[in-house]
């Protein structure tokens, strides 16, 4: 771990790297020409573009790929637990010496440099000297001035949820602007699928999508059915029964199956993929901690449930799903800047017995626990504040059968996967 935190601090502290967030294609243009174009080595690019589930969409896809004995290299953003998560290469992750390394080239171009698109070139590098058969990219924030949109001949490009989040890199700051911004700027000469949308949202996609030349696959050619207690992916020709204990929420099943449909049409075989589906597992995407040092903190009839959804729109899919327990839920709850706390609270009404509010450990834009609890009180929440995500387990817990609910920031869960 102090080693992902001393390579953050590499890039972070170097005067060529930018903290701040600019979007603007030419400096990593001009990079990868002084590197010899190695974005063009790398096969079959899959762009993943959206608000919401980008990393359920890749995770299951890669698991679906690998599974059919192929081989995929994957660019993820957020990392949660270190930095080597964000550079899945096809056996194992970026060693912390191959990511110091290419830094070390990155710099010797003498390009200034975001440090999101300086982590995108690193991917880009090292995954042009594997030769594997598919490269998943995660976007960043948007899409059109992105550092993942570099390529002139992507295999798929897939859209998930777009909802009214990351306005503040804006200046249109709408609805309308952020879907623009994400599917204005697609390939004409690619396969595009999108995810389930809002009905607002999807007629706002299928009007600026009206003139793509892309074969566009939109998600009214799959479904997502609830038979006996089970879930299944049903087209006009298969059904797959969704065998998971780990995927609980009606989004992210939707993800699963949206990389069901995608997979399929990539031609692997549907008796492959229902073999998969019992081991695809997303951290921090309502995940339950089962083992490890924290269990050792909270009684036996109690379960540690970790999300990190951070939207209106994420945080009315855990609520749904929290609705569904038949037992008192307890939050423990942490944001970051440039969220709306507010809008986000209020979707969980009635479920919370208690919100205790904590900062982010380590994360300077963190909201403080204060302007939280402020926050909880003002949406008539019984609530108290923390210092840290210890003390708070440690007010909570007792015998009682609960379910103690850790939400509100990746940066949250990937802090509490690394204390476990």
């Amino acid at each position: 771990m102090s080693q992902s935190i001393s390579l953050y601090n590499q890039l972070a502290k170097k005067k060529l790297f930018n903290k701040s967030i600019n979007f603007d294609l030419r400096r990593i243009k001009l990079v990868l020409q002084k590197l010899n174009h190695p974005q063009k080595k790398l096969k079959n690019v899959i762009n993943i573009i959206g608000s919401d589930g980008k990393y359920s969409l890749l995770t299951s896809l890669k698991y679906f790929i690998e599974a059919n004995n192929q081989k995929t290299s994957a660019y993820i953003s957020p990392s949660l637990k270190n930095i080597r998560e964000r550079f899945w290469m096809g056996n194992n992750f970026l060693s912390y010496k191959e990511i110091s390394n290419t830094i070390k080239i990155i710099e010797k171009q003498k390009v200034n440099l975001t440090i999101f698109e300086a982590l995108t070139v690193i991917f880009i590098l090292n995954a042009a000297k594997k030769n594997n058969d598919y490269n998943l990219i995660e976007a960043g924030a948007l899409f059109a001035k992105d550092s993942t949109n570099l390529f002139d001949f992507p295999k798929i490009q897939i859209v998930v949820n777009i909802n009214k989040q990351h306005l503040n890199f804006l200046k249109k700051k709408t609805l309308d602007e952020v879907i623009y911004q994400k599917v204005g700027f697609l390939s004409n000469f690619t396969n595009i699928y999108i995810g389930k949308q809002k009905n607002i949202v999807l007629k706002k996609i299928k009007k600026i999508l009206k003139k793509n030349g892309s074969r566009i696959q939109y998600s009214n050619s799959w479904k997502l059915i609830k038979q006996n207690n089970n879930f299944f992916y049903k087209d006009s020709k298969i059904k797959i029964k969704l065998n998971t204990k780990y995927i609980h929420s009606k989004g992210l099943l939707e993800n699963l199956c949206l990389a069901i449909k995608i997979a399929l049409d990539l031609k692997i075989d549907k008796k492959i993929l229902a073999k998969s589906i019992p081991k695809i597992k997303f951290e921090g995407r309502i995940d339950y901690i089962t083992k490890g040092k924290l269990i050792k903190k909270i009684y036996k009839n109690e379960k540690l449930l970790i999300d990190g959804c951070h939207s209106e729109t994420s945080a009315k899919n855990l609520s749904n799903y929290l609705r569904t327990l038949n037992l008192p839920v307890y939050g423990i709850w942490a944001m970051t800047k440039n969220k709306d706390p507010d809008r986000f609270i209020k979707q969980f009404k009635g479920i919370f017995k208690k919100i205790i509010t904590i900062p982010i450990e380590n994360e300077s834009s963190s909201l403080s626990n204060k302007l939280l609890f402020k926050i909880a009180k003002k949406n008539n929440y019984i609530s108290e504040t923390s210092k840290n995500f210890e003390e708070a387990v440690k007010s909570i817990t007792s015998k009682e059968r609960k379910v103690i609910c850790v939400f509100g920031s990746l940066y949250l869960c990937g802090n509490i996967l690394n204390k476990n």
